[in-house]
C-alpha cells in the first residue's frame, strides 16, 4: 500500500506563517512591467530553492533506506553487556541506509561497485552505527591510504572522467586490493537489488562483558531472500532503463508488505587468539575463515517502514563508526580507526554541527544530554540548563565506566606497518576465493576483469595488474592475460 501523503489543512503561507495570496503571478510594477524587490514571497521561494541541496557525500552519495526492527534471537550476554543485546526476543528500531560508493547523486543503481551498509541502532544507551559494506573485506588496510583510494575511482581532474589508468595503476600498485577486486569482477559484484545481497560490519570490533572480558567479532547480516545478482550485461541495460531500480525495489516492496529481513550472524574470536593467529585479525582485506570461527545466529534484521522525505530522512541521515554504546568498542584495525574521524568530520561539514540532532539521527529510545550549545541549526533544546560539567545545577554527570576495555600497547610511536603474523600475505585469500568458484564463475570474472583491463592504454600497467592475480592462482592469472591479450589485439 502506498504512503499516503499528509495534507495540511489551512491556506498557503510564507515561511513565517503568513497567508499568500497569490501564489501564480509575481509583484510588478503595472502589468507587464519589471518584478518587485518588495515581493518577498518570490525573492524567499527562490532563496529557499537555490538551497536545498547541501554539499553530497564524497563517497556513498548515492543511496535509499529504510526503518526496521532488530530481534535478538540467541543469549550472547556471555559476551557483551551491550544491552540492546540483552535477552531474547528484545527488540531495537532501527535505520538501515544502503548505497553505492563511487558513483555521484545522480549515478544509477546498477553499477559495478562495493554496496554501502550503513545499520543505525536506536538502542535505550543510545545509538549504536555499524557502517560496513556488502562485502567482508576492503581494497586496503589503512585510512592513509583512503583519499588516494577514492582519488582513482572518481573522475579525474584533468579528463573529468573516470579512467581505467587510475584504477589499474593504484590497484596494481597495491597488492592487498588483490582479494577485493576478485570478489568486486565477480557473480556478487552487482547485486539485482539492495534486498538481495548480504551486509557486513567488515572491520573487527571488539565486545566486552560484564565481567570486563574482551572477545573480536565480525558481523554478517545474510539476505532471507536469497543472494540474486546481475550480469554486466544486464546491469547496463537497467542502469540505462531504470537509474532508480535498487531504490525503486526496496520502496515498492515495503509499500506491498513484502518485508525484507536478514539473518544476523556473528564470529567471535576469544581476545587471547589474535595476538598469535595466522594472519593479522584486524586486516581489513582478510576474512576469518569459517572454520576456524563459525558464524553463529544472534538476530534477526527486518525493514518494515519507508521514509517520508528522502532529503530529510536519507541524504541527511548520518551514520559514524564511532557511535558505539556500552559493552561494544573498536579494535586495531587502522581502516577503522581512521573511520572513528572521518565519518563524523564528514557529518559535521555537510549537514552542520548539530547534525546528530535531526529526527532521523537523534536517539529514539533514550535522549541525548551534552554541554554542547549553539551552532547551525541550533533548536534551543537544552532552554536554561548550564553548559558546563561539573556543575551543581543537577547537570549530566559522568558514568565512570568506559564503553569498551582497553587494548595493550607497547613500544614507540611511528608510522608502523601493521604486526606481520605467520600467514600475512596479500595473495591467499584472493586465491582461495577464486578456487572457490565454478568453472562458469571463474569464466565471468575472468571476462569482466579483462574487459577493465583492456581499456588501460598503459602496457606497464595492464601487465602489473595481471601479475597480482597469477600470484593468487597461477591458472587465474594465465587466463586472465590471455583474455586481456584477444580484447586488446
Amino acid at each position: 500500500m502506498t504512503q499516503e501523503a499528509h495534507v495540511t489543512q489551512g491556506p498557503l503561507t510564507t515561511e513565517a506563517g503568513a497567508p499568500v495570496a497569490d501564489n501564480q503571478n509575481s509583484e510588478t510594477a503595472g502589468v507587464g512591467g519589471p518584478v518587485l524587490v518588495q515581493d518577498q514571497l518570490l525573492l524567499e521561494k527562490l532563496a529557499h530553492f537555490n538551497r536545498e541541496r547541501i554539499p553530497e557525500r564524497v563517497v556513498h552519495a548515492r543511496g535509499a533506506g529504510a526503518y526496521g526492527t532488530f530481534t535478538v534471537t540467541a543469549d550472547v550476554t556471555r559476551y557483551t553487556r551491550a544491552a540492546f543485546l540483552s535477552e531474547v526476543g528484545k527488540q531495537t528500531e532501527t535505520f538501515l541506509r544502503f548505497s553505492t560508493v563511487a558513483g555521484n547523486l545522480g549515478a544509477a543503481d546498477a553499477v559495478r561497485d562495493p554496496r554501502g551498509w550503513a545499520l543505525k541502532f536506536y538502542t535505550e544507551e543510545g545509538n549504536y552505527d555499524l557502517v560496513g559494506n556488502n562485502t567482508p573485506v576492503f581494497f586496503i588496510k589503512d585510512a592513509i591510504k583512503f583519499p588516494d583510494f577514492i582519488h582513482t575511482q572518481k573522475r579525474d581532474p584533468y579528463t573529468g572522467s573516470t579512467e581505467a589508468d587510475n584504477v589499474w595503476d593504484f590497484w596494481s600498485l597495491s597488492p592487498e586490493s588483490t582479494h577485493q577486486v576478485t570478489w568486486l569482477f565477480g557473480d556478487r559484484g552487482i547485486p539485482a537489488s539492495y534486498r538481495h545481497m548480504n551486509g557486513y560490519g567488515s572491520h573487527t570490533f571488539q565486545w566486552n562483558n560484564e565481567a570486563g572480558e574482551v572477545f573480536w567479532v565480525k558481523y554478517h547480516f545474510k539476505t532471507d531472500q536469497g543472494i540474486r545478482n546481475l550480469t554486466q550485461e544486464e546491469a547496463d541495460k537497467l542502469a540505462g532503463e531504470d537509474p532508480d531500480s535498487h531504490q525503486r525495489d526496496l520502496r515498492e516492496a515495503i509499500e506491498r508488505g513484502d518485508f525484507p529481513s536478514w539473518t544476523v550472524q556473528v564470529q567471535i574470536m576469544p581476545a587471547a587468539d589474535a595476538a598469535t593467529y595466522r594472519f593479522n585479525p584486524f586486516d581489513l582485506t582478510k576474512v576469518w575463515p569459517h572454520e576456524d570461527y563459525p558464524p553463529i545466529e544472534i538476530g534477526k534484521l527486518e525493514l518494515n517502514r519507508n521514509p517520508e522525505n528522502i532529503f530529510a530522512e536519507v541524504e541527511q541521515s548520518v551514520f559514524s563508526p564511532a557511535h558505539f554504546v556500552p559493552g561494544i568498542g573498536p579494535s586495531p584495525d587502522k581502516m577503522l580507526q581512521g573511520r572513528l574521524f572521518a565519518y563524523g568530520d564528514a557529518h559535521r561539514y555537510r549537514v552542520g554541527i548539530n547534525a546528530d540532532h535531526l529526527p532521523v539521527n537523534r536517539p529514539h529510545a533514550t535522549e541525548a544530554r551534552t554541554n554542547s550549545r549553539d551552532g547551525f541549526l541550533y533548536d534551543g533544546r537544552h532552554k536554561g540548563a548550564k553548559n558546563y560539567e561539573p556543575n551543581s545545577f543537577g547537570g549530566p554527570q559522568q558514568t565512570g565506566r568506559p564503553l569498551w576495555q582497553p587494548v595493550p600497547v607497547a613500544g614507540g610511536t611511528g608510522n608502523h606497518a601493521a604486526p606481520v603474523h605467520a600467514e600475512d600475505d596479500d595473495f591467499v585469500q584472493a586465491g582461495n576465493l577464486y578456487r572457490l568458484m565454478s568453472e562458469d564463475e571463474q569464466g565471468r570474472l575472468v571476462a569482466n576483469l579483462a574487459g577493465f583491463i583492456a581499456k588501460v592504454s598503459r602496457d606497464d600497467i595492464a601487465e602489473r595488474a595481471i601479475d597480482n592475480f597469477r600470484q593468487a592462482d597461477a591458472d587465474f592469472g594465465k587466463r586472465l592475460e590471455a583474455a586481456v591479450q584477444a580484447l586488446r589485439g
